[in-house]
């Protein structure tokens, strides 16, 4: 693979695309060379990046085939290491490890006399180590492949993972979306009840919702075991085991697997930013040291997180969190990652406290982390290698120009960054403004404010603004009157009509405007009420906010169907026209005193009327392409919750009067707090 890399970054195409980028021209190859000279380097030592990146095959704990046992660690700081567990009677002295060279051990336990493995499935194991001054230290290893925890314990048990039959994967992976709709989850909440939520549940009740709604991507978060539940999932304890509080690894196959078999594809929310502090059931202080997987010392802790960061220039680590990515690939047939704190990642100051401006020297320097945003390289390379459809999102809110151009041209390689700054505009906007004081030009650079050639997700909210302290949009938009106000057997009030109409024109316009790909997450689809907030002792251990009410939805008397409905046309909509995948849209008004916007994507023209007084019988839109129109959308529908004002047989015929620097326009009624997309008529079929 190192072999096939060009020996210097081919900058020429980047810097035609942004000539700002040629004074860190420099700073690129830089990154470049080391990026290739790793690669190298593993080939060289390891045979290959594949074996490299295949730990998981000797590391942990692994059946061979004669029956036996495989025992591998790497624990330079231990003085002893042993295996002890209920297949041992946990004896401290029978099974000890050999030390082998560079901080490695290993053990191999013979099969028993019938053949069979010495471990059984499900005995309950722990990893000794022997510190430098004789203290024992009860362990799990980095590489287990399950835990669990009894209700009442404080730390996770590992328990051994060789069931007589495993789950057999039934069907390939999808092919690769050619316009990307995420539906982020998490399976825990992905229920109306005041409990965690199953693998199971998932795959039974909430895939069918998902393929109805149009998403063709599902991205799982909090699937990486992490003993706190609050956490959301980011303060990993066992990067390698799928967490045990929804069910089994098999359950977990079962619904990547059944989602495959309905087309769709699934992500996996990986985190490798940091990791948990915990020592007991986590990776902090394995081997007894304060470094082992990470920095030792102030480097290694994330204050704002309290958390432990890598050590991302060890070799040891860089195998660990390479055959991370694979073993969930491997094992679980993972279509793509979103990377969690990208921007902590790339950082010395991990974001923490800055401000990012925009100027190129907030990219380059010293400031930056080149041996993590190095493996950031390495992983994306690696990925699309061996998974060429392969799907990678940079979670990042620094704006790192080449976070998303291909590795040869000096960038990090990623697919997609999320647009991170759209739902803070929206959030901002609903708490400082009234409704006409709404800005559409600083609305419309939000939502456009990306760099050209390196593709967006966008997103109107995501479990961020849902948290608890914040609130859904929805929440946002009518508070209170969600209890009160939502029955189709009632008129519309005032606050729930506003609620409702804003609702779905947020939505559209960051999906047709805001990047190449659109995300939602669980249950803001139907506008889902209030926040989320996981058991704590905060709030006496309560699921009543953590957890999906899909009860509402389910009840075709409340208007939450109405919601879900607009948000399942919309994708649907896009699934036939494909504006994600289209080039940028390009915007013709900005009316500040109409409160219209309008812009052309896909051959499709958009246009939106935030005005919440106005109504505009005769508006004439700027248009490209002459011809004949149909209306394809309209927010004001009645099935969408809407006041139907709009007569969806209507033929609207452009003429050649130019508007707003486009060489046709069209006549239109645009009612108020309305979004509306007409299609040329030979396309609509």
């Amino acid at each position: 693979m190192a072999a096939g890399l060009p020996a210097e970054a081919q900058l020429d195409g980047l810097l035609r695309l942004d000539p700002h980028l040629e004074q860190y021209s420099e700073d690129l190859r830089r990154r470049y060379k080391k990026f290739t000279n790793l690669a190298k380097n593993i080939e060289e030592s390891e045979g290959s990046l594949d074996k490299f990146s295949r730990g998981f095959e000797s590391f942990g704990i692994n059946r061979q085939a004669d029956g036996g046992i495989y025992c591998k660690e790497w624990a330079p700081g231990a003085k002893s290491v042993c295996l002890v567990g209920e297949f041992n009677g946990w004896d401290t002295s029978s099974h000890h490890y050999r030390m082998l060279q560079f901080g490695k051990w290993e053990l191999h336990i013979p099969p028993r006399a019938d053949g069979s493995s010495p471990i059984p499935h499900g005995s309950k194991l722990k990893v000794l180590m022997g510190g430098e001054t004789g203290e024992q230290l009860y362990r799990i290893s980095p590489w287990a492949r399950y835990v669990t925890k009894e209700q009442k314990a404080l730390s996770y048990e590992w328990v051994h993972w060789d069931p007589p039959r495993r789950y057999v994967r039934k069907y390939p992976h999808p092919p690769r979306p050619k316009s990307v709709r995420i539906y982020e989850a998490h399976v825990g909440i992905a229920s109306p009840e005041g409990r965690i939520a199953s693998y199971k549940n998932f795959t039974q009740n909430m895939l069918v919702r998902i393929k109805d709604l149009g998403y063709n991507c599902i991205q799982l978060m909090a699937i990486m075991e992490h003993a706190y539940y609050a956490s959301f999932g980011y303060q990993v304890t066992s990067f390698f085991a799928a967490s045990s509080r929804y069910g089994t690894p098999d359950d977990l196959k079962e619904l990547v697997d059944t989602a495959h078999s309905m087309g769709l594809v699934v992500l996996l929310d990986i985190v490798h930013s940091h990791a948990s502090k915990n020592t007991e059931d986590g990776l902090n202080q394995f081997d007894g040291t304060d470094s082992c997987f990470f920095h030792s010392g102030p480097r290694g802790i994330h204050s704002l997180w309290d958390s432990r960061l890598f050590n991302y220039s060890n070799w040891e680590v860089l195998r660990f969190l390479l055959s991370n990515l694979r073993w969930w690939v491997e094992e679980y047939y993972f279509d793509g990652f979103r990377f969690d704190g990208v921007t902590s990642m790339v950082y010395h100051h991990h974001g923490t406290g800055v401000s990012f401006s925009g100027d190129y020297s907030e990219y380059f320097g010293l400031q930056v982390n080149e041996d993590s945003l190095v493996y950031l390289i390495l992983s994306n390379h690696l990925l699309h290698t061996f998974y060429p459809d392969f799907i990678t999102i940079a979670e990042d809110v620094s704006g790192m120009p080449t976070l998303c151009r291909p590795v040869i041209e000096g960038g990090a390689g990623f697919d997609f960054r999320l647009a991170m700054a759209v739902p803070d505009k929206w959030i901002q906007i609903l708490k400082e403004f009234k409704d006409e004081d709404w800005n559409m030009g600083n609305i419309v650079f939000t939502l456009t404010n990306r760099r050209y050639g390196e593709k967006c997700i966008a997103y109107a909210e995501s479990h961020d603004q849902a948290l608890v302290g914040d609130k859904t949009l929805a929440f946002w938009l009518m508070d209170a009157e969600m209890y009160t106000n939502m029955s189709v057997l009632t008129p519309l009030t005032v606050v729930v009509d506003r609620g409702i109409q804003l609702h779905k024109m947020i939505r559209l316009i960051t999906h047709a405007l805001g990047g190449e790909g659109y995300l939602n997450f669980i249950g803001n689809e139907f506008g889902h009420p209030e926040w989320l907030d996981f058991p704590r002792k905060g709030n006496n251990e309560s699921y009543h906010y953590a957890r999906r009410q899909f009860n509402l939805l389910d009840n075709r008397l409340l208007r939450y169907s109405q919601l879900n409905t607009f948000d399942s046309d919309m994708n649907k909509l896009e699934e036939k026209y494909s504006w994600l995948a289209a080039p940028p849209a390009y915007v013709s008004e900005k009316h500040e005193g109409n409160k219209v916007i309008a812009f052309e994507r896909a051959n499709l023209l958009f246009v939106f009327n935030f005005n919440h007084q106005k109504s505009f019988p005769d508006y004439r839109v700027g248009i490209d392409l002459p011809g004949k129109y149909k209306m394809v959308l309209d927010t004001d529908a009645g099935d969408y919750g809407g006041h139907g004002r709009l007569n969806h047989n209507t033929d609207f015929f452009t003429n050649p009067q130019p508007q707003n620097n486009r060489a046709n326009s069209v006549m239109i009624y645009i009612p108020s707090r309305t979004a509306i997309i007409l299609a040329r008529s030979d396309i609509t079929k």
